[in-house]
């Protein structure tokens, strides 16, 4: 069955080794996430190693996405492991505290006490405790507990309503770019940006530490500051993609608001042609249990109705009981809800100008596959623009793009829609044309007679060079 929905998976202690993660490929994964937050860059660099090997045994790539730990802001440590918090009592958050305890604990982020003033609130541990700002002297943060509760050690901490100076890159970060592109990563999902400026320094730093690879990774905001929202469009002109990160956006903005931002995020990627990764808790309770909750299937079906790229697993996948049974279910999830999206092709296309011709015959392509019923839509792509431009509107008609970029391939593992496939192009158009069938048909994608629509660029090979449309029954001699 075919899945337009794409699916990105965090690999971790429970799915890092070559049985498990191949069973995992075969149940539907996409894309492998590392997560910068732990692990060294050997751990990294052995399991993008395997991603690889198992991928090439399974006969399509995965792509590799790097997500970097970004600028979480933490409590220290404590002398006993953590301490508890009662409602009304004073705690005092200190930046010069080596160990934590009953009283006070100290910061990983040194410079927390500028950012606060009094009538502030704190939220730690996701949301879970919740402090409010008396005053602030010197290094001492002085709070009350309004919300108590445990706290451990290097529990996160969010300003409501954000307002934090961290940077979007640490030194960290900018050390696990280079690893993540020595490694070969196709993807940099890149934590707490705040704006264009954020995005676009992790892309020069990527493509500097990428250049001795011949890597230009696509590079993904991380959508998760409050800051951010009202800088939504400029991140996304400077980004590739975006991945609605609910955990921290959840905080900073409050549970209630992230439902309705997720659909607005969705739309204005789409819209501008970008990527879009919906993440956070969409199968949390797989993590123990081996069935997911109702509340669950319909968030993963509520985001493929909104349009989604690709929905994305943490724990449930890295450290749960059933990473390859919890892509089995969202797998599953993911065809059923896009079997009932409505197709708005034709209002889509209503008011909208074309000014280049390969974009235009994407356009195209699309449009008529979808009113004659076609069967599928054969891309023959280079850099696989022409394929994204596609996966931004819903037709129902599966897009197939052919590339011999292996690079390109990779990428186009998280665009919706889209299932790509390796060709060795020939300079000779109709010779190119006949092999791309002859793949899609091998791959038992179309059979003869079926109505496929093929778009390819003449010269071969350059790209963003796509200008030509074709019509044709499989079968039919070019």
């Amino acid at each position: 069955m075919h899945r337009a929905t794409k699916i990105v998976a965090t690999i971790g202690p429970a799915s890092s080794t070559p049985d498990i993660l191949q069973k995992m490929i075969r149940a539907g994964l996409d894309v492998v996430r590392l997560n910068f937050s732990h692990g060294t860059a050997d751990d990294h660099r052995q399991r993008a190693e395997m991603v690889r090997e198992c991928a090439r045994q399974s006969g399509r790539e995965v792509a590799i996405m790097a997500d970097l730990q970004g600028p979480k802001i933490r409590v220290g440590k404590f002398e006993n492991g953590k301490t508890t918090l009662e409602p009304g009592k004073p705690f005092i958050l200190d930046a010069e505290c080596e160990l934590g305890n009953d009283e006070r604990v100290g910061l990983d982020y040194k410079d927390l006490p500028r950012d606060l003033k009094p009538a502030d609130v704190l939220l730690l541990n996701d949301g879970l405790i919740v402090l409010d700002v008396v005053r602030v002297i010197g290094s001492e943060i002085h709070t009350t507990v309004r919300v108590g509760g445990d706290l451990s050690n290097n529990k996160g901490i969010n300003r409501q309503g954000g307002g934090l100076t961290a940077p979007a890159l640490t030194a960290k970060d900018m050390e696990d770019i280079r690893t993540a592109m020595s490694l070969g990563a196709d993807f940099v999902a890149v934590s707490f940006p705040k704006n264009a400026t954020d995005m676009e320094m992790a892309r020069q730093l990527a493509n500097i530490a990428g250049a001795p690879y011949g890597i230009k990774p696509k590079m993904i905001a991380k959508i998760e500051r409050a800051e951010a929202i009202p800088a939504l469009q400029e991140i996304l002109d400077s980004s590739d993609g975006i991945m609605v990160a609910r955990g921290d956006l959840a905080v900073e903005v409050g549970n209630a608001a992230v439902p309705a931002l997720q659909k607005r995020m969705i739309r204005m990627a789409r819209d501008s042609n970008k990527l879009v990764i919906t993440a956070t808790q969409m199968m949390e309770s797989m993590i123990h249990a081996p069935v997911p909750t109702r509340a669950e299937v319909s968030d993963v079906a509520n985001a493929v109705l909104d349009g989604t790229d690709a929905v994305m697993l943490s724990a449930e996948s890295a450290a749960g009981k059933y990473p390859v049974e919890t892509i089995e279910a969202m797998a599953a999830i993911c065809v059923e809800a896009e079997k009932s999206e409505h197709s708005e092709l034709d209002k889509d296309f209503l008011d909208r100008t074309f000014t280049r011709i390969d974009q235009s015959i994407a356009m195209g392509a699309l449009f008529t596959a979808y009113h004659l019923g076609a069967k599928a839509i054969v891309a023959l792509t280079d850099s696989g623009s022409t394929a994204l431009w596609m996966s931004r509107h819903w037709t129902h008609v599966p897009i197939f793009a052919l590339t011999p970029r292996t690079g390109s391939e990779r990428a186009m593992s998280l665009y919706r829609n889209v299932t790509p496939l390796h060709l060795d192009t020939s300079n000779d158009r109709d010779t190119a044309l006949q092999q791309a069938i002859e793949v899609v048909v091998s791959k038992g994608y179309a059979a003869r007679g079926d109505m496929v629509v093929l778009t390819v660029g003449e010269p071969m090979g350059q790209p963003g060079g796509t200008n030509t449309l074709k019509i044709v029954r499989v079968g039919d001699v070019f």
